[in-house]
């Protein structure tokens, strides 16, 4: 082999260690960045999508120039999310019925809540729905992530000052009754009364778990049965839920999930995950039925190879 062969297999092999260096990283941080991605944007699908594009960057970048790589690839991860978010309205407007999010099993994935569980229960989601994508940024990177403001300004092109505002803009958005819920094992005896009069479709014991103003959302992007707008107020809800009480139970195995860091059931039928259902609580009662029929949502929920 002459020099130049020799140059062209040492540069080979030294793009290939950058690489393989430059991979470490980034699978270092990962869960941490689909812990941020999946917070701001609800769905395990595009969170993936986001650690992608935040990946190609990463390895598109001039890294020795990088002095502290989390908050770089914490800064790309999120201002990639905030783009997304911007631009996600109008993909929700083809959805069929109410959206929620993607549910996640955390026993099996532990690592999304590590760092702390804040902003992953199903009611601080679908409120951070109504923040702006900037918002909702703020939020989760100092309640979720415990980051000082001078970070979460560097992270989101702001000041410290304004950083400090849309946090306590969020936090406002956040501190009413239906995001603040009782604790998991109240939480867990409420949904385990809930199924045994729901399958009974008793009306009167159903009523008794509710609170006046309890809303039923059913996500099921045009699935069978899936309810295509909210149920809202203690009789209709009651109501709502006694009357499918006689089918749409029957063929189903009921089996316990901790989902989103929270309680919650799934519905098998035929070895298929086909409906997950879960509440948001306080000590007035059920305040929300939260139930995600979508196939697509339910994927992860069920075992590998079904």
């Amino acid at each position: 082999m002459g020099m130049d062969g020799a140059m062209d297999a040492d540069l080979s092999t030294d793009t290939v260690t950058d690489l393989d260096d430059a991979l470490a990283v980034f699978d270092e941080h990962r869960r941490h960045l689909f812990g941020i991605a999946y917070r701001m944007l609800s769905t395990v699908a595009d969170a993936e999508d986001i650690l992608q594009e935040t990946w190609i960057r990463w390895q598109n970048t001039d890294r020795t120039q990088v002095q502290e790589p989390v908050a770089f690839l914490t800064t790309i991860t999120t201002r990639l999310a905030i783009n997304f978010l911007q631009s996600a309205h109008s993909r929700r407007e083809t959805y069929i019925g109410p959206w929620l999010p993607e549910p996640v099993n955390t026993e099996d994935d532990p690592a999304l809540g590590a760092e702390r569980a804040e902003a992953l229960q199903f009611a601080i989601l679908l409120t951070l729905e109504k923040l702006t994508p900037t918002e909702r940024a703020a939020y989760i990177l100092r309640e979720a992530f415990d980051y000082p403001y001078p970070r979460i300004a560097e992270v989101i092109s702001s000041s410290v000052v304004n950083a400090r505002q849309l946090v306590s803009r969020a936090r406002a958005h956040l501190s009413a009754p239906r995001t603040t819920s009782v604790d998991s094992v109240a939480q867990r005896r409420l949904l385990e009364a809930f199924l045994a009069a729901a399958q009974k479709g008793d009306a009167q014991e159903l009523e008794a778990l509710f609170a006046a103003d309890v809303v039923s959302y059913t996500d099921g992007d045009g699935a069978k049965l899936a309810a295509r707008i909210p149920v809202i107020g203690r009789s209709r809800v009651a109501k709502f839920v006694a009357a499918f009480a006689h089918h749409f139970w029957i063929g189903k195995t009921i089996e316990w999930v901790q989902v989103n860091g929270q309680p919650a059931a799934t519905l098998r039928e035929h070895g298929k995950v086909t409906t997950m259902v879960t509440v948001t609580t306080s000590s007035a009662g059920i305040l929300q039925l939260l139930w995600v029929m979508s196939p697509q949502k339910l994927l992860r929920l069920n075992p590998v190879g079904t």
